[in-house]
């Protein structure tokens, strides 16, 4: 693979600089979304690529489209037109979105990702204008090589893929779910410093069990019921095998698969290829980091806390998981994390033995914990975990809104002067507890984060920080790391790096001012510390052999590679 893509290739001069060589002329170079620079054209690149006469007179620079452009962004009259006013940029100046998304990511992340890009997936078909990404079904999947071929990228390296069956809370949403994998690549890129031209958003449309879509003549996806079990996998198998042939360096990233098959997609190939899943892994990563932060504001270890979590599904479990590992990094057994840890369910608390499944069994709880608790059922209920546990903690994966109440809260407070609360389902709708009540109910001394951006809250005129624990902060920085490895596997100690590297950033620039979390605002530089760590990590753990940077200074080498929104100067092929 000479090229980038069949149309433009990235090449570099005599002196050193880079530049695009274009085999396309004309309207094509302007309907190319990778190789529209607009108005940015300079004279001598219209002459040369036959864009002479096609734009407006005058040559302008980036900075006066992205100013230009931001003011489009701020008429747009609510959270989907704003969306849909970004999307169409995408579409059709990609050098021009990140350059605008990069300079006012703070502002614009909640709409290209959680909670405005919720309302584009379950509007997903009604939206529909431009083509992106790629979509398998079973109508094509024994055509998966052309498939593969057809994109316009030559070069993969970050593929995130979806079956869309467990989307931000929101559920089953067949073929919108290509959306949420738009965004997320969206933030590898602003966020990450991944090239968009080495990326790929997948949807495995495998169907649909929601009746709204089965029955909306206007749904899109393929119209039939999900597949499972061997019909589902052997899928899934084919994907894999084929996207292994034609990118074996590849990276994917599983996002938002049901509980059902969540697990098993993640074990079945993670010693296959390098990939992760981002609902179990990254969701734990960013977490733990924001708990061994609210730890380090405690001046306590996170080995001192007893931690309730509620809800266990893939992001459930997944936290439970890093937070047992967070606490044998500190020093305790096994044995010793899982007593430290309530997971609980809709039936009560995951107990060894009774109402789990095969993925929950690592943090189950032990009988002997509750034997002297004087329960009235088989396993403690939500409230009986609160009331007897000693927890120092409480965090919610539940999508329940106001699941978390005063009473609960307030039991927490009474064993912790400053108790950790994360309500951390998304979108803010579906928030186990409002941050304004939590702060009212533990008279401000909460540390708080969600999963969602809320505003800032108060308590007797005392502002209180709401911490934002999003998986941005992590699965960038774990996927380039891969890429930069070319890791043969993304291990659990690679993972589990992000979350530390999360922290100890937070903890150097943002701790003594009361913040368990950066702004959204610094979240390249944040990819850059955890993209340094983690590929440190890979070299030690021999997920990456790389040995020609073992020795080398791995954050410069992490920052020479990041891609920055800029124009090149483009040369007719």
């Amino acid at each position: 693979m000479s090229k980038i893509s069949p149309y433009f290739d990235y090449q570099i001069d005599e002196s050193g600089k880079g530049f695009l060589s274009v085999n396309v002329r004309g309207m094509e170079v302007l309907r190319l979304t990778a190789t529209n620079k607009g108005t940015a054209f300079t004279y001598e690149e219209r002459e040369a690529l036959g864009l002479d006469g096609l734009l407006p007179a005058a040559v302008v620079t980036l900075d006066d489209q992205v100013n230009r452009l931001y003011k489009g962004f701020q008429r747009q009259v609510d959270d989907i037109e704003k969306y849909q006013f970004l999307r169409a940029l995408q579409e059709r100046n990609e050098v021009a979105f990140y350059a605008l998304l990069e300079r006012h990511l703070e502002e614009m992340m909640p709409i290209v990702y959680t909670p405005t890009v919720g309302k584009a997936v379950q509007q997903f078909s009604a939206l529909y204008k431009i083509p992106r990404g790629l979509t398998i079904s079973p109508q094509n999947i024994e055509r998966i090589d052309q498939c593969l071929d057809n994109y316009p990228w030559n070069d993969v390296r970050i593929i995130v893929a979806t079956d869309a069956s467990a989307i931000l809370g929101i559920g089953d949403q067949g073929h919108g779910g290509l959306a949420i994998c738009v965004g997320k690549l969206a933030l590898y890129t602003s966020g990450g410093g991944i090239s968009p031209f080495h990326t790929m958003p997948v949807n495995l449309d495998v169907g649909t069990d929601s009746h709204k879509l089965l029955d909306d003549p206007t749904y899109l996806g393929i119209k039939q019921p999900r597949l499972s079990g061997k019909p589902y996998f052997e899928l899934m198998d084919r994907f894999v095998d084929h996207v292994e042939k034609k990118w074996p360096k590849a990276v994917i990233q599983w996002e938002d698969f049901s509980r059902a098959v969540a697990f098993e997609v993640l074990e079945r190939y993670q010693h296959k290829i390098p990939c992760f899943n981002d609902d179990i892994q990254g969701t734990g990563a960013v977490v733990l980091a924001g708990l061994l932060s609210a730890c380090k504001m405690q001046n306590k270890s996170i080995a001192d806390q007893r931690v309730v979590l509620v809800g266990a599904g893939a992001g459930g479990v997944g936290v439970a998981r890093a937070i047992k590992a967070g606490m044998m990094k500190a020093g305790l057994s096994d044995e010793q994390a899982r007593k430290q840890l309530f997971v609980v369910d809709i039936e009560g608390l995951l107990v060894d033995g009774k109402n789990i499944e095969p993925y929950m069994q690592s943090v189950s709880q032990f009988e002997s914990t509750f034997a002297d608790w004087g329960i009235e059922g088989e396993v403690p209920t939500l409230n009986e975990v609160i009331r007897y546990s000693g927890a120092t903690a409480l965090m919610g994966f539940t999508g329940c809104a106001g699941l978390f109440t005063r009473k609960m809260v307030q039991q927490i407070h009474k064993n912790a002067d400053q108790p950790i609360i994360f309500p951390l389902s998304n979108p803010n709708a579906n928030c186990e507890a409002s941050p304004q009540d939590l702060a009212d109910w533990t008279q401000g001394q909460a540390i708080l984060a969600t999963g969602s951006p809320f505003p800032p809250v108060t308590y007797n005129d005392k502002d209180v920080r709401v911490g934002q624990g999003n998986n941005a902060f992590v699965f960038p920085g774990i996927g380039f790391a891969a890429v930069l490895g070319k890791c043969k596997r993304i291990s659990e100690e690679m993972v589990l790096e992000s979350a530390y590297a999360l922290s100890d950033y937070t903890e150097e620039h943002y701790l003594a001012k009361g913040m368990i979390y950066p702004p959204i605002a610094e979240l390249r530089e944040v990819s850059i510390q955890v993209t340094t760590r983690v590929l440190e990590t890979a070299l030690e753990d021999g997920s990456s052999d790389r040995e020609e940077i073992r020795n080398i200074n791995l954050e410069e080498y992490v920052r020479s590679r990041s891609w920055d929104a800029q124009y090149l100067p483009f040369v007719a092929a």
